[in-house]
């Protein structure tokens, strides 16, 4: 049985059973040397928890399969959710009195709200302002259109809502707040259906596949997808409806690849996901930012995670992010192609890369725990000629000078 072998024998175990990946791969995605990878496997060698965790993670296993008594590190950041929206979505809030907020001027300020999110180098110190208001005013006139007479501004207001929840399930997530994620994804899904709103509807499922690969419930996270996408056919066939049935795919596309299955995750992209895009052109229905662009930053993200880094930095060739709507979408480009540099030991294009996404979005890559290890790995095997540069990075990102995530030099 796996469970009789040694740490080593096991993590060989499965690391040839989930995808086959070399050790060059997984060692590079962990931070740690190939030829320290090899000791392990062969007993020669006795890794931290750190890397247990790192290896369990690249290899798609519970840390539990290779000890079975240990806790996982915690990867989190310090960052949190805003407080105050905390406490409304939770209701620990008393409930906001006075007169409801327009649905049309609902609509103006909750679009407002995903232009800021998306644009934003600041979003997160701009969102923790603008959204406990906005999330009161919104709860505000749902319940002021609950009952009332006027249909059409009931489903306005429902619409408004179910757009809002949309944009707080990234935010939440984003926040490590993975509970009120689902939560708030469920209400966007409740309110789309409220709404009878079939491209909402599909948009809700969308960010409820996204809380669940974010939960690792990658199964679950495609069944959901793949129900909407086939229930998404029944509406009127438009640019609209092909974007969100791309989307879906997409969503499917980055389950198969984190289950490890490449092939399956390559062959979908290709397949289901790339014909819509380039039937529905360049675009960010429902604040999916759904085009061919973003299906080759898939196509990117996919070889990263396999670990083919020169194919993954060939593919970013030929991608062109100075157009996309979301900062988001531009900082996970910048940080795909950093890791596969990353892996080739390339450390002057990190450093670059890096530097690039501080520019960018410094509130994202202050709270991205991969790339705060990147950093940490950077810094201790910096040439001199830019080890000063990468010191002051990891200072400016609060990272402490003790021994980086992996626990072994390289």
């Amino acid at each position: 049985m796996v469970s009789d072998l040694p740490v080593g024998a096991r993590i060989r175990y499965w690391r040839r059973r989930n995808g086959g990946r070399s050790q060059a791969a997984i060692a590079g995605l962990c931070g740690i040397t190939e030829d320290y990878l090899s000791k392990i496997e062969r007993g020669q060698k006795a890794p931290s928890l750190d890397v247990l965790v790192a290896l369990a993670r690249e290899i798609g296993i519970p840390v539990t399969a290779l000890l079975d008594h240990s806790v996982p590190a915690d990867e989190g950041t310090p960052h949190q959710t805003a407080p105050d929206v905390a406490r409304i979505l939770m209701g620990y809030s008393p409930p906001v009195h006075g007169t409801p907020v327009e649905p049309a001027v609902l609509r103006e300020r909750v679009e407002a709200a995903w232009r800021t999110w998306q644009t934003s180098p600041t979003r997160y110190t701009d969102a923790a302002t603008i959204l406990p208001t906005l999330l009161a005013d919104t709860e505000r006139t749902i319940r002021a259109h609950r009952t009332g007479p006027d249909a059409a501004a009931r489903r306005e207001a429902l619409r408004a809502a179910a757009d809002l929840y949309g944009l707080l399930r990234s935010y939440c997530r984003r926040t490590q707040r993975l509970d009120l994620s689902l939560l708030v994804a469920d209400r966007a899904l409740r309110a789309a259906e409220d709404a009878d709103d079939p491209l909402r509807i599909a948009a809700a499922q969308w960010n409820l596949g996204h809380v669940l690969l974010g939960q690792r419930e990658l199964e679950g996270a495609e069944q959901v997808v793949a129900l909407a996408a086939e229930q998404l056919q029944a509406a009127p066939a438009d640019a609209d409806r092909e974007a969100l049935i791309g989307a879906l795919h997409l969503v499917i596309c980055t389950a198969a690849a984190q289950r490890r299955h490449w092939w399956r995750a390559r062959t979908h992209l290709e397949q289901k996901a790339l014909p819509r895009a380039e039937a529905a052109g360049e675009g960010n229905t429902h604040w999916t930012v759904f085009g061919p662009t973003n299906v080759g930053l898939h196509a990117l993200g996919i070889e990263m995670l396999a670990g083919e880094a020169s194919e993954g930095l060939r593919r970013a060739d030929d991608i062109d992010i100075s157009q996309v709507p979301s900062l988001e979408r531009r900082f996970t480009f910048l940080l795909d192609v950093t890791r596969c540099y990353d892996l080739r030991r390339e450390d002057a294009a990190v450093l670059v890369h890096l530097l690039d996404i501080e520019h960018l979005a410094p509130e994202d890559l202050a709270r991205s725990a991969l790339a705060r290890q990147i950093v940490t790995r950077l810094r201790r095997r910096a040439r001199p000629t830019y080890r000063r540069q990468a010191e002051a990075l990891a200072d400016r990102l609060g990272i402490d000078h003790g021994p980086g995530p992996t626990g072994h030099p390289d």
